[in-house]
């Protein structure tokens, strides 16, 4: 099932922006030596192993030029693959499918690479109480597709934009004059405003997860760049009364450490701004 934010007009709208980076006046390479009601088949093939996503974003992007192309489909979203393991394969006009052919790789390998790692990371978190989380460090204009591979992934989203949660960091607390005042502005602006949306706080240091615990309403803690120590005291004073989320800077190897903490969610930068991608290739069926 895919997530409530990846809606068929913002594929649609990525689509079309895609197309008009890549093609812009047209291909003319494919146009000067195809002909034009040439139709020919062809297959993405896995070039290394890897987790697989971006299949349901292919078969649109090829749909977009061509209508009538035929799809089969070899492996799942979400599945694993390995290397030389055929994905899916297409046949249509021949133009269209070469014209979409690095828009579709562009999207499956990275969006491939990003449900890698957030597959790795959700497994090694398997056992224990503590799920991880994305961020907002995404690609600018590729950020549906990128919480989408974390999704397919096994990672869980955090908020998608500015406009779905209110998350007050140290500059927010710094620019409103302290934890106290940001969080009673920020009540104040809600209740100005009518609306009813999550609140998170940064915090840093146990001396500031008592202040904010003394001032309330908030929904969520984040322990940002604190050690296991510091953040296993921290969790113990929440004592399960706000959701918990430790910060800053998290690895792969940190995962099982930090989650000895007790924290509900680990957030984690890295399964967006730098995963790699997974080896992708489109070739002729000839």
């Amino acid at each position: 099932m895919k997530p409530p934010y990846v809606t068929s007009e913002a594929l649609d709208q990525f689509i079309k922006q895609a197309f008009l980076e890549d093609v812009g006046e047209g291909d003319h390479s494919t146009l000067a030596s195809v002909p034009e009601d040439a139709t020919d088949s062809a297959k993405i093939v896995l070039k290394e192993d890897g987790v697989i996503a971006g299949l349901e974003l292919a078969e649109l992007i090829f749909k977009k030029l061509d209508p009538d192309s035929k799809i089969d489909f070899k492996k799942k979203d979400g599945e694993k693959g390995r290397s030389g393991d055929i994905i899916l394969t297409i046949s249509g006009n021949a133009r269209s499918i070469l014209t979409a052919e690095r828009i579709v790789l562009n999207c499956l390998q990275r969006m491939s690479g990003i449900a890698a790692k957030s597959a790795r990371a959700s497994e090694i978190l398997k056992n224990t109480q503590t799920r991880i989380l994305d961020t907002r460090k995404t690609t600018p204009c590729f950020r549906m597709c990128e919480k989408w591979a974390v999704h397919i992934g096994g990672g869980k989203n955090h908020r998608y934009g500015l406009f779905d949660m209110i998350m007050l960091k140290d500059n927010h607390i710094a620019f409103s004059g302290g934890i106290q005042k940001a969080i009673e502005n920020t009540l104040g602006y809600l209740k100005d405003i009518d609306r009813k949306i999550k609140i998170e706080i940064e915090t840093s240091s146990i001396e500031e997860v008592k202040e904010v615990i003394n001032v309330g309403g908030v929904d969520i803690i984040m322990l940002d760049n604190m050690d296991v120590e510091t953040m296993t005291k921290c969790v113990d004073l929440i004592n399960n009364k706000y959701v918990t989320e430790a910060s800053g800077g998290i690895s792969e190897e940190d995962l099982l450490k930090v989650a000895s903490s007790g924290v509900d969610y680990i957030s984690m930068g890295a399964l967006t701004h730098s995963a790699g991608i997974i080896d992708i290739s489109l070739k002729a069926l000839v």
